[in-house]
């Protein structure tokens, strides 16, 4: 499988400080920081990108909601040309950036099990304004390596909440992982999902990613690339394919976030909320998979976190993105700009792909609950950051969870 693509790959100009500025001198990187999403293929799109394209209950009929079709044609795009491959242009005028220019019409269809197989790019309370600015400006010494674990199979019996991100972007079909997460609007029939800000929006430089679509136990059985050649797509999709129907991320990562280094890494987290690409189902995310995890907005102070937890499908080599990994590591403080708050930071081996897997840790109640989700991590893999999560996490998560407050 490929490594990391050029978009996500590391430039060494003046070493990595240069990727931040200020970053704090304790830092002293040895690897530039890269995001851990990952992409696959030469940019260029293959026979299966002409599916039956369906918004509805994969009737064969093409028809995007009208809420979707007036922001469509407020940026110029013409629904019908979207649906039949207009989506594929990423020329900058139709790349819409804004957070209310996010739209995901479903293409019944199109992540297929070879297009997801080759598909290797890259409730708290309250929240204290000031918990995150204790540690502003520390870092401590770099992890030990951790070396991922495979999760057992079936997934589902494991970690039924974790699951598989695919994507398109200008340079192909991406990957990232994802979370199912509580609705408090929805106590026990949650939709939504939490991931890395960079699974969605490109940042400063671009805008929302298109077809955005979830896989809950990806590959539950956790067979190789080989024997996943052409198995049917409930081989590994066994929960369904979810589409992504809302999604928002930080303003702060929107206005800053790029491809490398820590500019705008320590709000890179982003909730997703997905409704099934096969109507005709009540049932909720939460309910077709069983599980849900709290979000945890007061974690403790970073060296009172006595160990963390993450998951997710790292596909950059080593791997290759059909399997689930873990790593568990107690957390130290990584300070990448004095302004910004101090991200969690583990030894993990987990490379690209594994961006927006939950970090978990033992919530006040004794549950499991996800506290964070993998954002950074050297070109050359020994461990990953992740942000600390305060008001502007739960400010998103308030507002997703609000907009379907009524459904």
């Amino acid at each position: 499988m490929r490594p990391i693509r050029p978009q996500f790959a590391a430039r060494r100009t003046r070493g990595a400080r240069s990727r931040t500025s200020p970053v704090a001198a304790a830092v002293a990187l040895g690897a530039v920081l890269v995001l851990t999403a990952t992409a696959c293929g030469s940019g260029e799109n293959n026979a299966n990108d002409k599916p039956t394209a369906s918004a509805s209950a994969g009737d064969g009929k093409f028809k995007i909601p009208d809420d979707i079709q007036d922001r469509l044609k407020e940026h110029g795009i013409d629904p019908d040309k979207w649906k039949d491959g207009e989506w594929k242009n990423w020329d900058k005028d139709q790349w819409l950036r804004e957070a209310q220019d996010f739209v995901n019409p479903i293409i019944d269809g199109l992540w297929d099990s070879n297009r997801m197989r080759d598909a290797d790019k890259p409730t708290g309370g309250e929240v204290d304004e000031n918990d995150l600015s204790g540690d502003q400006g520390v870092t401590d010494p770099e992890p030990k390596p951790v070396a991922a674990a495979g999760v057992s199979t079936p997934y589902h019996a494991n970690a039924p909440y974790a699951g598989k991100l695919f994507f398109d972007g200008p340079k192909g079909s991406m990957v990232c992982s994802a979370t199912v997460v509580t609705d408090p609007a929805h106590p026990g029939r949650s939709n939504m999902l939490w991931t890395a800000g960079h699974c969605v929006h490109a940042g400063k430089n671009g805008g929302w990613y298109r077809n955005i679509a979830f896989v809950p136990s990806y590959n539950d059985s956790g067979k190789s690339a080989q024997e996943l050649q052409n198995a049917p797509r409930n081989e590994v999709a066994p929960y369904g394919v979810w589409w992504g129907d809302a999604a928002l991320t930080s303003d702060q990562w929107i206005a800053q976030g790029g491809p490398s280094g820590g500019a705008g890494a320590s709000y890179d987290f982003a909730v997703i909320h997905v409704t099934p690409e096969k109507g005709g189902t009540t049932k909720s995310l939460e309910e077709t998979v069983g599980s849900a995890l709290p979000v945890n907005f007061n974690a403790p102070a970073v060296p009172k976190v006595s160990q963390l937890t993450a998951k997710g499908y790292p596909a950059a080599a080593p791997f290759d993105g059909q399997k689930l990994y873990q790593c568990a590591d107690r957390p130290g403080r990584l300070s990448l700009n004095d302004a910004d708050p101090t991200m969690y930071r583990i030894g993990c081996t987990m490379t690209g792909g594994s961006s927006g897997g939950g970090w978990v840790a033992q919530g006040s109640d004794g549950k499991p609950a996800l506290v964070s989700n993998t954002s950074i991590g050297p070109v050359t893999a020994g461990w990953l950051a992740g942000p600390r999560l305060g008001k502007e996490a739960k400010g998103i998560y308030d507002s997703v969870s609000r907009k379907f407050a009524g459904q």
